[in-house]
């Protein structure tokens, strides 16, 4: 069986207007391996989508790491991969009131390997959505039922990625789930004012997962309630306004 990529040449050489003939002398295929990748019907069904890096083989590093990290976050927080179409379909739900993080997220998706991203405005929301066939290859923790009631972890080239852009993922983590406000206290008459951020998941393996970024950045962090991971004291949330700061 001859790699997907040579089948990718041929359909590219044939699109062009090369003649058959010089297409099998270029790529040292015969005659009838062109034609059974040009002509026949079961190889036309072949995935040649070489917009997937998790289906090359050997795989090869992801073309955007910066944009995957950050889908990833959004993916884990607010997103729903549906795989009983017949292409799969991402959607990732926003608040209408922050149409920079609607931007932020169709980028992303694009930048990862969808060609077209669509919207779907509900109340109160509005719902970016793409269909690409290597969804679930670039987000293998997608499955039936609600996350917070199965397992999720990352594979191992996933934890790559958020390790070398733990800021992009933290990114998507808390403009999915995550708030910043102000918090105000009073000592000996005087208010003080400071920022505050929180992430709110109810899913005990995507709040580790948060916990544990903000560790690799030693960013100080605690457990307000089951469900609530708080970033409070000054220096922390300073950290993080670096790189997320208020949703826009």
């Amino acid at each position: 069986m001859h790699p997907p990529h040579l089948r990718l040449a041929a359909l590219r050489l044939h699109a062009e207007g090369v003649p058959f003939t010089e297409i099998h002398r270029q790529l040292g295929l015969s005659r009838n391996t062109v034609a059974c990748g040009l002509y026949n019907r079961r190889s036309a069904h072949i995935k040649i989508d070489n917009r997937c890096p998790r289906c090359d083989r050997p795989p090869r590093p992801l073309d955007d790491p910066r944009a995957y990290a950050y889908l990833l976050g959004q993916y884990l927080g607010d997103g729903h991969l549906l795989t009983t179409q017949r292409v799969p379909l991402l959607t990732v739900t926003c608040d209408v009131r922050y149409p920079g993080l609607i931007h932020e997220v169709s980028q992303a998706m694009e930048a990862c390997g969808a060609r077209t991203v669509g919207y779907q405005e509900r109340v109160g929301c509005m719902c970016v959505r793409a269909h690409w066939t290597h969804w679930p290859c670039l987000l293998p923790q997608h499955g039936p039922g609600a996350k917070h009631l199965r397992k999720i972890e990352l594979a191992d080239w996933q934890q790559e990625v958020t390790a070398a852009e733990p800021r992009r993922f933290l990114r998507g983590l808390f403009h999915s789930d995550g708030s910043r406000f102000t918090n105000r206290t009073v000592r000996n008459g005087k208010t003080y004012t400071y920022p505050r951020c929180t992430f709110v998941n109810e899913s005990a393996d995507i709040m580790a997962l948060c916990a544990r970024t903000l560790d690799s950045l030693d960013i100080s962090w605690r457990m307000a309630r089951r469900n609530t991971l708080s970033v409070a004291r000054r220096e922390a949330a300073a950290r993080l306004d670096e790189f997320i700061g208020p949703k826009w």
